[in-house]
């Protein structure tokens, strides 16, 4: 199975790939936030047959919805629409995470997406041996 890893956010949307066996997760692309973004990331799922999302679920400190999940929950949303299973993930700190080794100045959010779909993907491995 082949998922599509996503960290949705008002300025850029990461998007990470799965290999074919669900099992890895490696950084894809970044695309603008806009109304056409939905578009984009369905053109992802159609030309890399990808069978899922795993989209990062924002919190705040306190595990509660933060600004960002009205967003987060809209792109779930009209993913759905289209006939896409989305899975929710949290992505604390998986930005911090991903610019922490990063050259000054790069665009991580590809790398954060993939460490969202990482943890996912290791969490429902583990689960299955």
């Amino acid at each position: 199975m082949k998922y599509l890893g996503v960290d949705y956010g008002t300025k850029r949307i990461g998007l990470a790939l799965s290999d074919d066996s669900g099992k890895l997760a490696f950084p894809h692309k970044i695309i603008e936030s806009s109304p056409r973004a939905i578009e984009e990331v369905f053109g992802v799922i159609e030309n890399e047959d990808v069978d899922e999302v795993v989209l990062g679920e924002s919190k705040d400190f306190r595990g509660e919805d933060n600004a960002l999940m009205k967003g987060v929950t809209t792109f779930k949303e009209e993913l759905e629409k289209k006939g896409i299973k989305v899975h929710l993930e949290p992505e604390f700190l998986t930005s911090v995470e991903a610019r922490r080794d990063a050259p000054k100045g790069i665009n991580t959010d590809d790398s954060a997406a993939a460490l969202i779909l990482q943890r996912y993907l290791d969490k429902i491995n583990n689960k299955n041996d």
